[in-house]
């Protein structure tokens, strides 16, 4: 998330220098502080402590000598470390120069930002940088009331990376760089990445993130989300884990947007299809409101750009007590006196009334630029537990769309498919019934759906391993069944679409 800034924080690393990020790297792995070092050090439960912003648990798991048990006080838990100690596993002097590290109080010093391993699925061993105190991102009481203050790794930021397409591609956008873990991964899959940011001590964080993990460098532009893009720009991917926070003033940075309501979010996905080349995919975290007299998912289809396919997931709904309560406390108002709490809660509610805003839904858009006649736009809710990375799943989603405006259903008799990977079959009923009164599919995989099917779906999809037509299927099941083959090749193609569009069946070749 990014925004506006003014306030002054302590001075950052020097960017400019790669040759000590790349020294310091290397003794980082070399003392193996990485995310698997983290884990097999602290423990599952410490190690997850962490992620919640709690440093107990870690304080007290590196209460020895070793190397690893040295940086982790000194990077991630802001503890000074005895200048002696660190010389024997940094190059100390460097760092100092280069302003990764300060002089403290006594023979000590300090680190001037928190670095926190992060493992990427491709077994590469990164590293995110942000300020003081925020090495973990995201609502849950960071309590930094500075505007202009750059978090780290947050669950937002996490599941924005696993649900993007991970295709190679020419070039990609990263717009409201952040800590820069967006950008990281870009780098992986694509030549040219640029990430923008209001706030320049994101860009220079994420300057830092990308040095001290390996990465090629990024171009960075400072500007509001698209404001520094220029105007023949386009792109193949475009990524933004906005300041989406519906609040009642650009208050935080890396949360508020400063427009009303959700029409940060709204004008981001508007703006965004004229951005991509065709084939690309452009994908957002957002924030938007659920308004009285209103169908929410209208709402959203308002805002998907003519010429994109988009897919529309509604992950959370929060009343707008509970929205105001969570960020109260991610910005520490909760720490502060009773009255100024109640004021600040009180605004948050005044905003929402005068918008008629009953609740706040948060999810991820995925938009697909097309040239298709008439684009396909699915928006669900789905609150339900997913297997992270999406990337693929996303992309497959895309695929069938394709497949399907191109096959008609005379087509969809005439092709071959195949049960998706991992999907089983459930027999609700009564104990001792005959017959089930229904029978469910449930993917194990990816978006882990399950779907209502009759015996016929259950039956087809059973024996889709490929080798028949979807209609030679059907004409067998209806001998079976004693029905008209003529009826049940008319009435099943719509089953057999719904099944392929939500990923149970795949298309042979």
């Amino acid at each position: 998330m990014g925004g506006v800034s003014n306030a002054t924080r302590s001075p950052l690393p020097s960017s400019d220098r790669p040759d000590v990020a790349a020294r310091l790297r290397e003794a980082l792995l070399g003392a193996s502080f990485t995310a698997d070092g983290l884990l097999e050090l602290l423990g599952a439960p410490a190690y997850a402590a962490l992620a919640r912003s709690e440093t107990v648990p870690a304080l007290r798991a590196t209460r020895g000598d070793t190397p690893l048990e040295a940086l982790v006080r000194l990077f991630l838990l802001q503890q000074p470390v005895a200048h002696a100690r660190v010389a024997e596993i940094l190059p100390v002097e460097e760092c100092l120069e280069a302003g990764w590290l300060v002089r403290a109080d006594g023979d000590e010093v300090a680190a001037t930002v928190d670095v926190r391993p992060y493992g990427e699925p491709g077994g590469e061993d990164w590293y995110i940088v942000s300020d003081l105190g925020c090495a973990v991102g995201g609502a849950g009481g960071i309590g930094q009331d500075d505007e202009d203050v750059v978090l780290g790794v947050g669950g937002a930021s996490t599941t924005l990376a696993g649900v993007t397409v991970r295709t190679p591609v020419a070039s990609a956008l990263d717009l409201g760089a952040g800590s820069g873990i967006q950008a990281l991964h870009a780098t992986q899959h694509a030549t040219r990445v640029t990430a923008t940011d209001l706030n320049p001590r994101a860009l220079h964080i994420t300057a830092l993130t990308l040095a001290l993990s390996g990465a090629p460098a990024a171009e960075l532009r400072e500007g509001s989300l698209f404001e520094p893009v220029k105007d023949d720009e386009t792109f193949d991917l475009i990524v933004s884990n906005p300041p989406f926070v519906i609040s009642p003033r650009a208050r935080l940075t890396y949360r508020d947007g400063g427009l009303g309501g959700d029409d940060l979010c709204r004008s981001l996905v508007q703006e965004a299809g004229a951005r991509l080349n065709e084939g690309g995919f452009a994908q957002f975290l957002a924030n938007w409101q659920h308004v009285e007299g209103e169908d929410w998912q209208d709402r959203i289809r308002s805002w998907i750009p003519r010429g994109c396919d988009a897919w529309v997931v509604q992950r959370e709904v929060q009343d707008v007590t509970q929205y105001a309560e969570l960020w109260l406390r991610d910005a520490g108002d909760h720490r502060s006196g009773r009255t100024e709490y109640q004021a600040r809660y009180d605004a948050w509610l005044d905003e929402f009334e005068a918008r008629k805003v009953k609740a706040v839904g948060f999810g991820w858009i995925t938009l697909r630029r097309t040239g298709a006649e008439e684009p396909s736009i699915t928006v669900e809710e789905w609150p339900h537990p997913i297997e992270q990375p999406l990337g693929d799943t996303v992309r497959a989603h895309f695929a069938r769309l394709d497949y399907l405006r191109e096959h008609d259903d005379a087509a969809l008799l005439d092709a071959h498919f195949k049960l998706a990977p991992e999907v089983v079959q459930e027999q609700v009923g009564l104990p001792g019934a005959e017959d089930p009164e229904h029978v469910v599919l449930r993917q194990n995989r990816g978006m882990r759906r399950a779907t209502r099917v009759d015996t016929v779906g259950a039956g087809f999809a059973g024996v889709c391993d490929g080798t028949l037509s979807a209609g030679r299927i059907l004409d067998a099941i209806a001998q079976l069944v004693g029905e008209d083959p003529v009826v049940l090749r008319d009435r099943t193609p719509a089953q057999i679409r719904l099944l392929v569009e939500q990923g149970f069946l795949e298309p042979v070749g």
